[in-house]
């Protein structure tokens, strides 16, 4: 798209929406319309001005916690404003609320905007299709601070792989520890070897930019719930 694209980036005194402000204050693709968190500060608005924020901007982008980003997402549709939601560890209730939004609006909804997790999942799907007599186990590690567990990225690989083969999905194990930003292994034993697939998170900055990326595309798409394989399409 040729225009600017203004956001308002929720959760934005959190880790993540910390990253997706810095990196939309330096691209010239976008003006941060407004930052909104539950601890505001300088340059960052209570919650309670969300709907104002919304009247002044195109896309909603969501680093909150799970009933929030809810509430934002509600009021994003009401606003009939996009929204990209990166928060994760939703109940059931919660998602139904999210799938509710999307009949309004384009709801980008996806626990990880890495590509190469992306691609990850794709290889897992094949792997698991092919090697169907061997077992899968999938562990994941991150920041001690984390609170969900298992992730939401550990969780979908869980479904890929249960998919696959038709099945339950394979047990995750989880760790928290130190500042680790992201580790996920999935691992298929077979007789006499093992494939194992691994994604390794350097910095937070590849999950913002791939925020950001979806924000420019889910502009423009109908109603609906969007995810990473809609914006990475297989060939």
């Amino acid at each position: 798209m040729s225009q600017i694209l203004r956001l308002v980036v929720t959760g934005a005194s959190g880790r993540m929406g910390r990253r997706v402000a810095a990196l939309a204050a330096r691209d010239g693709r976008f003006r941060l319309a407004a930052l909104i968190d539950r601890h505001p500060g300088p340059g960052c608005l209570e919650p309670e001005r969300l709907p104002q924020a919304l009247r002044a901007a195109d896309v909603l982008l969501d680093f909150s916690a799970p009933e929030a980003a809810v509430r934002f997402a509600g009021l994003a549709a009401a606003a009939r404003k996009p929204a990209v939601v990166g928060t994760t560890g939703f109940d059931s209730a919660q998602q139904a609320r999210l799938k509710a939004a999307s009949r309004r609006i384009p709801l980008f909804l996806s626990p990880n905007f890495s590509p190469g997790v992306h691609v990850l999942g794709a290889l897992l799907q094949a792997a698991a299709s092919s090697l169907r007599d061997y077992e899968i186990s999938i562990s994941e590690t991150h920041h001690s601070l984390k609170k969900d567990a298992p992730s939401g990225t550990a969780l979908r690989l869980a479904r890929i792989a249960g998919a696959a083969r038709s099945g339950r999905a394979p047990a995750v194990v989880s760790q928290r520890i130190g500042d680790v930003v992201g580790d996920h292994t999935v691992t298929l034993a077979g007789p006499c070897e093992r494939l194992e697939l691994t994604h390794r998170a350097h910095s937070r900055d590849v999950f913002a930019q791939g925020a950001l990326r979806a924000a420019l595309w889910i502009v423009g798409k109908k109603p609906g719930l969007y995810d990473m394989p809609d914006m990475f399409p297989a060939k």
